[in-house]
Order: C-alpha cells, then structure tokens, then sequence
C-alpha cells in the first residue's frame, strides 16, 4: 500500500514544472527539515479528480482552492512543543494571522490567514496530537466554518485520504 502511495505521488510530482512550489517559506523549511514527512500537492482540478463520488458539498469546499501542499508529519521523538511554537511563531512573521483554533475528533485545528486588500490569498491549517502534524498550505481559501469538514472530506472520502490512512497506520504498525 505505500508503495501505490508512493507511485500516485510521483505521479501528481510530474503533473506540473510548478507542482513543487510551496506557498511558504515555512512549510518549505518544514518538509527540508522533515524529509521523512509525506508529501503530496494539489491543484484544484486534481482535488475535484479526488471527488469521484461526484459530491456537490466537496466541489463547494474547494471551489476557492488554488492549490494545496499537505505535510504529514509523524512527530516521534523528532517533534516537540517548543518546535510547534517556533512554527507558528514563523509563520506569523510570513504576515498568517491566527483566526480560528478548534478541536475535532481529538485533534487540534490552528487556522491561519494571509490577506490583501481584505481577501484571503492563503491559508495555513495545522492539524496537531500527539502522534502526526498535518500541515495543510493553501493558496487560496475554504470558508473558515468547514476546515474541519473539509479535513473529514479529505480524510474519508477521497482515495488520497484512504492512502494517508493507510500509510500512517503502517507507521504505526512498524513501531509496535
């Protein structure tokens, strides 16, 4: 199964000569840093390709979305309260202002926005427990009331989302 993983994310690498640009310093820095994470990009087109139930409410969450680099991070022993602080803390100094912090599920949700001229032109989505951090970097936008609606859609509708699951739960199987 991380093999089809690894094949469906080379794939989506060699869709586009711009697929690999981060939408900021930070996740760059992030996924150098962590070069173990999974990776993966999308585009808008290949976010409604993920939707292959055709589902009217998914094609409404990404409608806004450019393009999106999710970071999967499995945190170990390699990722700890202080480096998620300095995290935030440099993804202020980018110009992201926190909006919203929620939990869902057991996870912590921290939302951060860019804005120009009263729009939002990016967003940042730190999904955090104790085991991973997700780290969604979206150029563009979903209406801040369905970030975690939107992580659900992509966590249990979408074939990537099976995958990640799968992925994450042979990490988990491989520590036993």
């Amino acid at each position: 199964m991380k093999k089809n993983l690894i094949i469906l994310l080379i794939i989506l690498a060699g869709a586009s000569p711009l697929i690999g640009v981060a939408q900021s310093k930070t996740t760059e820095a992030l996924n150098k840093k962590h070069s173990d994470a999974l990776t993966a990009f999308f585009y808008n087109n290949t976010l409604r390709m993920l939707n292959q139930t055709d589902d009217k409410d998914f094609d409404a969450l990404i409608k806004d979305v450019e393009k999106m680099k999710f970071l999967m991070i499995d945190k170990g022993t390699k990722f700890k309260s202080a480096d998620y602080k300095k995290l935030v803390s440099e993804y202020k100094a980018e110009s992201f202002e926190e909006i919203m912090t929620s939990r869902y599920e057991g996870k912590n949700f921290d939302i951060y926005l860019k804005e120009k001229d009263n729009v939002t032109k990016g967003m940042i989505v730190l999904v955090n427990d104790s085991a991973s951090l997700y780290v969604l970097d979206i150029v563009g936008r979903i209406a801040i009331n369905k970030v975690t609606q939107f992580y659900k859609k992509i966590g249990e509708s979408a074939d990537i989302g099976s995958r990640i699951k799968a992925f994450a739960k042979k990490d988990d199987d491989d520590n036993d």
